[in-house]
């Protein structure tokens, strides 16, 4: 189904327009019932079901100044995408609820659409269903099902004498932040890092293969959410300056801005890097090793507390 280009959500119709979403999702062999009826039936074989939940608010999450609505999409399955692999899991099947102004261009809903189903398909996951509703800025409810074959990772199990790591890029998407937030448009390449996040699917269930004991995504910021693990297994971690390599377009910015680099490193999030605690010796290839979990309770850097920005908070 095509709308005129001027089509608003309001002139496609709720119906309309739900018809014109469910073009654009294929569904995987899981799904016995997908989008259309009251509720999605899929067929789970073995392992367990994890579950998770994600908001995005416009003017909270993001600007349509600073992102395209198929990057809206890309980023909405990211984190959704991410919640799972961090558990070692696979995701099978999203469902997403979005409420938006009456006026919104239909083609806006529809090119957000196209990135969450292009962004799902690098894990094969499908949409398989949703809702619409009208409200005075955009808000995207995500709910992601998946499954781990063997037990999921929890951010609870770290322990004394493991060290901790980290897989992806990392601070890459807080400088193209940064950048935005001072009305450019460049280095490119961080501006496009936060508007599509390319977190490291392949590596949770590596992972948790590989006996991680406590597991997150840097959604938050790599301090913030080392400290969430720290916390949930009652020990500290110590995170080591000298592990992590400074990229060149995260040097140029911090110049620019008069401000220490390595602050997008540890205080910056949206990037869905993984970060894992491993016992020494077990971390698996593509992992940096960037600190020691110890006995005590905080986060520390190079033995002393960090006075810069550790993270994300929503209140």
């Amino acid at each position: 189904m095509t709308f005129p280009a001027d089509a608003t959500v309001s002139d496609a119709g709720e119906f309309g327009l739900i018809e014109a979403l469910r073009g654009i999702f294929e569904q995987g062999d899981q799904v016995l019932v997908g989008p259309g009826d009251d509720a999605a039936v899929l067929r789970v074989r073995t392992g367990h079901v994890v579950v998770s939940t994600d908001l995005m608010v416009e003017g909270r999450h993001f600007r349509r100044d600073w992102v395209s609505a198929a990057d809206v999409g890309h980023r909405a399955a990211a984190q959704n995408l991410s919640d799972i692999n961090a558990m070692g899991g696979q995701a099978t099947s999203l469902t997403i609820g979005l409420a938006a102004p009456a006026d919104l261009p239909a083609e806006w809903a529809l090119d957000f659409a196209r990135g969450f189903a292009e962004e799902c398909a690098l894990v094969g996951a499908s949409v398989v269903g949703g809702d619409l509703s009208r409200a005075d800025q955009i808000v995207i409810a995500v709910t992601v099902l998946g499954a781990c074959t063997v037990a999921p990772v929890v951010r609870s199990g770290a322990r004394p004498g493991d060290v901790l790591a980290l897989c992806g890029r990392q601070g890459w998407a807080a400088g193209g932040m940064a950048v935005l937030g001072r009305g450019f448009r460049s280095p490119r390449v961080l501006v496009e890092a936060y508007r599509r996040p390319e977190p490291p699917y392949d590596a949770g269930p590596v992972a948790a293969d590989a006996g991680a004991t406590a597991m997150i995504d840097v959604s938050d910021g790599l301090l913030a959410d080392a400290g969430h693990i720290a916390t949930a297994s009652g020990v500290a971690m110590d995170v080591h300056r000298d592990a992590f390599e400074l990229a060149e377009p995260l040097q140029a910015v911090g110049a620019a801005l008069n401000a220490d680099p390595l602050q997008f490193i540890l205080g910056g999030g949206d990037d869905h890097a993984l970060l894992a605690t491993f016992p020494e010796g077990s971390v698996p290839d593509g992992w940096l090793v960037i600190g020691t979990v110890t006995e005590g309770a905080g986060v520390t850097v190079d033995g002393e507390e960090y006075d810069g920005p550790t993270g994300w908070t929503h209140f």
